[in-house]
């Protein structure tokens, strides 16, 4: 152990003092940090997800050199870890999720080492984490003070206790000490009870993941099982057919000759569709289902919580061999069609990328909460106001009778009665500190002022609407059995103030189901018109569905006459292409094929991509079927010929690159590369002659994008044995390189990625999703403004745009295309100047409460000249974060409808931000893709489809659903109804408390600021917890000001929002202006009416208690727009509850107030007295509500009256 030590000792002043060999750590600037977003690296996609999402842009390729830097550190007896010795325990303890040290760079010398069978050996100088997982956040010791802490955060808390505490004090003990802990006490309880519940259930999840058992290789040869939570780095582990893989495992062998192993992703990324894994085929050989003979080390990249990338390279049997993420199996992956799989385990428990990928995004907070916090300020003046006064007057009356103390009874220094404290010193303490305790005793009188029963109120009501979006079965997507989810339950009213909405387009707008439609096949373009033809051949391949073809391509590729020819050959690899180079795994029969079988075959394709699917399907109905793949070969039907090609190499399809290619040996023993990707990319990289195939094919590119197609181009070109060298060279050291391999793999792939031969292009068609155009205008009509981002061509975007009624004949389409920041300038300057579009400042984000009128001249501006901006991303690269986004927001702001097309994932959240930061308008994101994460995050309101490119977008996401044309309900209904509802919460909550302070303060006033209560200690405690709060919540949830059809039949209805009708600053003052009318007519009344009687305070106050409760029912029986039967039973029943809890509490005798109920409900003053207090109180609201509603009448009143003329006339 010394000996360990001292080696330590020296490698780190070795490292220091850079002597021997070069230092291993080099601080990064914050500009070449790793940004990280969940599960996904800066401008990086999945593989395979298409063309739309590998839209890359020079910021991403400037970006990226820095966002793939991979941090390998070396633990192994033979390179011990060059760190200081600090560092080294903080990570053995645990790697955190978000825990990383980004700040390093690390040499590729120190890698993590894991030695295969060998846990001791990797485990005894550097104890990697155990595969023991722990999700809960609290023990039974840390229970309490740690969730304590977590809920103090609540600055309201911390003030309610705050008021607690000086309650404790006696010279501040205005009510029972017990009493006024209550509502404290109890929101906490029921925080506590609910989190401790949630976490027992982690507990619970955790001790049955921790528990399982998988079969683990012994010293001895045989597999014998374990629990997960005994599994250890280096450890040979085998899974068997529907296990659950136990911790991130490198692929040594599978059940499949070739290495394949197909596994469900669903608990990691929440794809359905399976994917494929490969062992490497050195290791293959050694593994069987009941051995294990594969001996080496792997050096691997250090945990990180990238899903989509691993780098790592093996040495066995002497050689170096490069590892990446397809052979590796990660932690919650589950084993399909494939009877077994060995590995050995390199991440386990909290260092796998499922653990370090299980924090959840920030939560996000709703417009509506911020503003009731502005006005939670304006009553904590008040409060402070009030106290004030209070202070003040005590100060004032102590003065003046300050000559008469020693004769009053309270003041006295001296108790002069008969009894035990005759003669005893009376704790007076002077008039400053008489002032001073005055002053903080009625903080706790009044302390109800700032509500902190409206948290809990919001947080009910908020978890009710969220119930009823989720059973809506409009919302329901019948065709794939999903329903509408409620993944964030703070925002809901968020729905309802929607200014702008940016949509992905791929699987958003349109299906994501791919149908191949149209080739340009070497300058000539065909069309699939008809059913597939009889193929010659002993075998006949059939997929799910018929793809038709074009007869003339068909009779190209079958022609015997001339197979030599330029036309027949560029058709021939035209199609090899398509089946070869990509990552589809075909599924014969549900499993590989392993043998022939003459007939029909049902065969199925499994892609990450719908794009490569379709593709590769396209191929088969031409004769080009692919059967067999694996990591070296791939196997080609052509025409019932069986053609075997050796896989060389992949360069996997990026950003950067926006290219697939893949280098192919042939039975003749040619090579060639085959190409696929965006015209943008490939286009440049093709042999310079522009000929008749080159002008053929470009002109059909261009008719593709006008129909709305997705395009890719393909070229090839054969490669010399020079060249071939030189790329292998240079592939298999980027292969297995630990740091900056992207980088690496990338300048390989530029190697024989050039001057290529054109094949030709593809067109493939994405249709629009049921109900778009006609989702799209009635969000048009309720005065949002709808925003596109994809990664498809500009003519595609268009045409798209046209197909959906986002675009229309009408509109002046500005179109931003540039190559240079000065370019750009100009062009947006220009187009300002053309159509008159003026500076807008902080454009609707003013903070002021929009008008009709303000609205309908924006409306009138924009029916005068409807413009489109159409913007694509190089464009975007020389405007965002630069002086010129100013320019960009006034003329986006402008347009109608804003199009920006090559967009990569982080430029869709800069459009995002550019409004969010700009403005105060509610922004929406809604996408399917992992490329539109960014952007769901960054918006106000994040919406994902359950689409077909897995369920990244849905995770991110605070709500979830099927289709696009859902959000039409979603906003216009249900964001229309939330947003009233809690608008009027939040009012009604001030106003309840506000009305009960304010009657105390009266009283107050008038009791020689003695801060002495007429209510009794329950009563105040009780108010706002029991006595009220129960027809809060119900009409917070079930109220409905309009039904769902004239909503949707009426879509400017929606406009209400904007103009924050039902929550802004002008009705927060008339709320509290009404309640100051409100209290004095409480407080006055029964003063005036029982003044020359005998009442006792008691009485008066039991009086108050009953009177304002039954004020504030009614006022909220005003205010209900649909009663059902249960909004009668929780307004009216709450009446009847506090008459109960009056009556068990004047039926105790050690209370002050024992027996007063009974006496006053016996005198008809009594009630008439509250009669006449809720009718005086109450009428100029009345009266004011009236008038606003014939004279003055809102969109939503006149709607109202709309709906109760056509139901009298039976129209509804």
């Amino acid at each position: 152990m010394l000996d360990v030590k001292l080696r330590r000792l020296f490698t780190l002043l070795s490292n220091v003092l850079g002597i021997g060999i070069e230092p291993v750590l080099v601080n990064l600037s914050k500009g070449h940090a790793v940004e990280s977003f969940p599960l996904l690296k800066e401008g990086q996609v999945g593989q395979g997800q298409g063309q739309e999402q590998g839209q890359g842009t020079p910021m991403d390729s400037h970006r990226r050199s820095h966002s793939n830097s991979l941090l390998p550190f070396e633990i192994c007896e033979n390179s011990k870890p060059h760190h200081h010795h600090h560092h080294h325990h903080r990570s053995r303890s645990r790697f955190k999720s978000g825990q990383f040290d980004d700040g390093f760079y690390v040499h590729e010398a120190i890698a993590r080492s894991v030695y295969i069978n060998d846990p001791k050996r990797t485990n005894e100088n550097y104890e990697f984490t155990g595969n023991e997982i722990r999700t809960s956040s609290y023990t039974l010791l840390t229970f309490l003070p740690k969730n304590l802490f977590i809920q103090f955060h609540r600055v309201a808390y911390l003030y309610f206790l705050a008021i607690a505490a000086l309650n404790q004090l006696p010279p501040l003990a205005v009510f029972g000490r017990t009493a006024s802990l209550f509502p404290l006490l109890f929101v906490l309880c029921v925080t506590a009870i609910k989190d401790g519940y949630e976490d027992w259930r982690k507990h619970r999840s955790d001790r049955f993941e921790n528990n399982r058992e998988c079969l683990v290789l012994q010293e001895h040869g045989n597999f014998r099982p374990k629990k997960w939570k005994r599994i250890q780095a280096g450890d040979v582990v085998k899974i068997s057919t529907d296990e659950m893989i136990p911790a991130d495992i490198v692929l040594l062998g599978t059940s499949d000759q070739s290495g394949i192993a197909y596994i469900q992703t669903m608990n990691l990324d929440g794809e359905s569709n399976l994917k494929t894994r490969f062992a490497r085929q050195e290791t293959v050989t050694a593994v069987t289902s009941e051995s294990c003979g594969v001996t080496g080390v792997i050096r691997c990249e250090k945990p990180n919580r990238n899903i989509y990338e691993f780098a790592a390279n093996m040495e066995f049997n002497g050689n170096k061999i490069p590892l990446n993420q397809s052979n590796i199996v990660l932690r919650g992956c589950v084993l399909k069609n494939t009877d077994w799989l060995i590995g050995v385990v390199v991440c386990a428990g909290q260092e796998t990328k499922a653990m370090l990928n299980s924090a959840a995004a920030p939560p996000k907070r709703s417009k509506l909460e911020i503003y009731m916090n502005r006005e939670t300020g304006w009553l904590s003046i008040f409060l402070f106001v009030m106290c004030s006064a209070v202070a003040l007057g005590t100060a004032v009356w102590l003065v003046r009778h300050k000559q008469q103390l020693e004769t009053l009874p309270y003041y006295r220094k001296t108790y002069l009665n008969l009894g035990p404290h005759f003669g005893e010193v009376y704790r007076y303490y002077g008039i400053p500190m008489e002032i001073l305790f005055s002053f903080l005793s009625s903080v706790i009188v009044f302390q109800i002022m700032i509500p902190i029963s409206l948290y809990i109120t919001m947080e009910l009501v908020r978890v009710g609407q969220s119930y009823f979006m989720v059973e809506d079965m409009d919302m329901h997507d019948s065709s794939c059995g999903l329903r509408f989810q409620c993944r964030s339950f703070n925002i809901n009213e968020d729905l309802g103030q929607i200014r702008y909405i940016f949509s992905d387009k791929t699987g958003t707008l349109t299906e994501n189901k791919m149908e191949f439609r149209k080739a340009s096949v070497f300058g000539k373009n065909y069309e699939s018109s008809i059913p597939v033809p009889p193929v010659k051949s002993k075998r006949r391949w059939k997929l799910k569905s018929e793809i038709p073809i074009d007869y003339d391509l068909m009779t190209l590729l079958q022609k015997e006459e001339d197979p030599s020819s330029e036309e027949r050959v560029a058709a021939h690899d035209f199609f090899i292409t398509l089946t070869a180079c990509n990552t589809v795994i075909p599924v014969v029969n549900g499993s590989r094929p392993s043998k022939e079988d003459d007939g029909v075959v049902n065969i199925d394709y499994q892609g990450e991509s719908p794009d490569e699917q379709a593709l590769v399907s396209a191929a088969s109905a031409y004769g080009y079927t692919l059967f067999e793949r694996t990591s070296g070969h791939v196997v080609v039907d052509k025409n019932g010929e069986k053609i075997r090609l050796e896989v060389l190499g992949m360069h996997e399809f990026d950003s950067v690159r926006k290219r697939m290619s893949v280098v192919i040996r042939f039975p003749d023993n040619a090579v060639k590369v085959l190409v696929k990707g965006a015209d943008t990319s490939m286009l440049s990289i093709l042999a310079n002659d522009k000929d008749s195939v080159w002008h053929g094919t470009q002109t059909h590119l261009n008719e593709y994008s006008l129909e709305g197609l997705r395009t890719l181009v393909l070229a090839s070109r054969d490669l010399s044995e020079e060249e071939l060298q030189a790329w292998q060279s240079a592939y298999a050291e980027a292969s297995t390189a630990l740091y900056d391999r992207a980088t690496k793999l990338r300048h390989a792939a530029s190697l024989i990625e050039c001057k290529l031969k054109l094949l030709g292009a593809t067109g493939i068609e994405d249709r629009l999703q049921e109900g778009v155009p006609d989702t799209i205008e009635c969000l048009r009509q309720a005065g949002i403004k709808v925003w596109v981002l994809t990664g498809d061509k500009q003519e595609t975007a268009i045409s798209i745009g046209v197909s959906c009624k986002l675009l229309t004949p009408d509109m002046h389409k500005i179109i931003i295309n540039a190559n240079s920041e000065a370019h750009c300038r100009d062009l947006l300057v220009e187009a300002k100047a053309r159509y008159g579009v003026r500076p807008s400042g902080k454009g609707h984000g003013n903070g002021k409460c929009k008008t009709i009128a303000d609205l309908g001249k924006e409306e009138d501006e924009e029916d005068t000249a409807p413009m489109a901006l159409i913007i694509d991303g190089t464009s975007l690269v020389y405007i965002l974060e630069k002086e010129a986004e100013s320019e960009l927001f006034d003329l986006a702001t402008a347009c109608r409808v804003v199009i920006c097309c090559r967009v990569a994932p982080l430029q869709k959240a800069g459009i995002v931000n550019l409004i969010k930061s700009r403005t105060d308008d509610m922004t929406l994101a809604i996408g399917d893709g992992a490329n539109d994460v960014s952007m769901i995050q960054m918006a106000d309101v994040g919406v994902g489809i359950c689409g077909q490119e897995g369920r990244q977008a849905v995770m991110a996401s605070d709500f979830a659903m099927g289709q696009f044309r859902f959000l039409r309900k979603l906003l216009l209904v249900h964001g229309h109804w939330n947003y009233q509802r809690l608008g009027y919460l939040v009012l009604y909550n001030f106003y309840r408390n506000a009305v009960f302070v304010f009657m105390l303060f009266w009283y107050i006033l008038c009791s020689a600021f003695s801060t002495t209560s007429a209510l009794t200690e329950w009563s105040c405690v009780l108010y706002s917890v029991i006595y009220t709060s129960i027809p809060t919540v119900i009409v917070g949830v079930m109220d409905k000001d309009l039904s769902q059809k004239t909503l949707l039949q009426y879509p400017k209805l929606y406009g209400a929002g904007h103009r924050q009708e039902a929550y802004n600053i002008r009705l927060f003052w008339l709320t509290m202006i009404d309640t100051l009318w409100q209290s004095l007519v409480v407080f006055l009344i029964p003063v005036l009416t029982y003044q020359n009687s005998s009442m006792d305070i008691w009485s008066l106050g039991s009086l108050w208690t009953i009177a304002i409760v039954i004020l504030v029912t009614v006022h909220l029986a005003m205010d209900v727009n649909g009663w059902i039967l249960i909004m009668h039973v929780a307004v009216w029943g709450s009446i009847f509850i506090t008459y109960g809890c009056l009556i068990v509490l004047d039926s105790i005798p050690l209370l002050p107030n024992y027996w007063t109920i009974y006496h006053l409900a016996c005198s008809p003053t009594y009630w008439t007295t509250i009669l006449l207090v809720t009718v005086v109180a109450l009428l100029p609201r009345f009266a004011c509500k009236v008038a606003s509603q014939i004279l003055w009448p809102s969109d939503i009143q006149i709607a109202r009256e709309v709906e109760a003329i056509s139901k009298e006339h039976g129209d509804w």
